[in-house]
């Protein structure tokens, strides 16, 4: 075989092996439905498959929070238009990861205004290697990014209501905001809030489970025995779920940091089992125990 035709085999593998992956990739979001569960009167949660989509509906428009992969946009916006006729005027990222933001450049190419804290623009605009799972993720394109960036918070007074957005200390990520629906008493927590499991903490983008814990006392005191409160992953839920949580992570958390001021090695760590007699409650989600205690770890030795 010369150069030439070794080439050209080389090129048709690896086009071959490319479009395999693409449509792996699309194939397993076709028996996704988009299933929406009602929140309040004019607050839904939207669930398939990523994370969970707030979705607020009236007069003003239809206002978002999160869109999960791009091969749902379609389904994602056909289950909108059994709510409300209007279109999609606000986006809001609650974080730069994939499951949250994947359909964002159909949803701005359609018109959306997406808004976004400015480290959440910044993650999307540049390469990043998520140490966790060794993966590079590629920048975003422009049609994806975020628009409108704050800092510190931003406040929307849409559909009747104060949408309070706000910005937390890093916790899942450096970038996490809260959004508070004030009138309606609901809360969207993103990523900081893994209802039922224990949480995936990114460590690359400046995550700790000392932010996530705090991230759930301040969500905490907005809460009242009514408050609903959309997560990031899992079931709707209420303050006693996230205070559930909360105690969890901060159990856990003081065992893991009692270990390493006793200078354990991360080997050890893991090999102590700090969070065995929650396990099975808790260790049945996307992260398993001796996989989260790790990360804990590294965001502990880390930051």
């Amino acid at each position: 075989m010369n150069r030439t035709t070794a080439r050209h085999v080389t090129l048709a593998i690896i086009v071959s092996h490319a479009l395999a992956l693409t449509a792996f990739a699309q194939g397993r979001f076709d028996d996704v439905q988009i299933k929406t569960v009602k929140v309040s009167d004019n607050v839904y949660m939207l669930v398939g498959s990523g994370g969970n989509i707030g979705l607020s509906i009236g007069d003003d428009g239809a206002f978002m929070i999160d869109d999960q992969f791009a091969p749902l946009t379609e389904k994602i916006l056909a289950a909108v238009r059994t709510l409300t006729d209007q279109p999609v005027r606000f986006l809001i990222n609650t974080h730069w990861h994939g499951d949250h933001v994947g359909g964002n450049e159909n949803l701005g190419k359609a018109g959306a205004i997406i808004v976004a804290h400015e480290n959440v623009r910044e993650r999307m605009s540049t390469e990043a290697f998520m140490e966790a799972f060794n993966r590079t993720v590629p920048a975003s394109p422009e049609a994806a990014l975020p628009v409108v960036t704050f800092t510190d918070a931003i406040t929307f007074h849409w559909n009747g209501d104060e949408v309070h957005v706000f910005h937390v200390e890093p916790a899942h990520t450096d970038g996490d905001s809260i959004i508070h629906f004030r009138h309606a008493n609901v809360l969207h927590m993103g990523d900081t809030f893994f209802n039922g499991m224990y949480p995936f903490i990114d460590v690359s983008s400046g995550g700790s489970i000392d932010g996530v814990i705090a991230a759930a006392d301040t969500a905490l005191k907005l809460c009242n025995d009514k408050t609903k409160i959309i997560p990031g992953h899992g079931e709707l839920a209420d303050a006693d779920d996230l205070r559930a949580y909360r105690d969890v992570l901060q159990a856990v958390r003081d065992r893991v940091r009692s270990l390493v001021d006793a200078g354990k090695t991360r080997d050890e760590v893991i090999a102590a089992k700090p969070s065995a007699e929650f396990d099975a409650d808790w260790g049945r989600g996307f992260m398993k125990p001796d996989q989260w205690i790790g990360i804990v770890y590294d965001g502990m030795t880390k930051n």
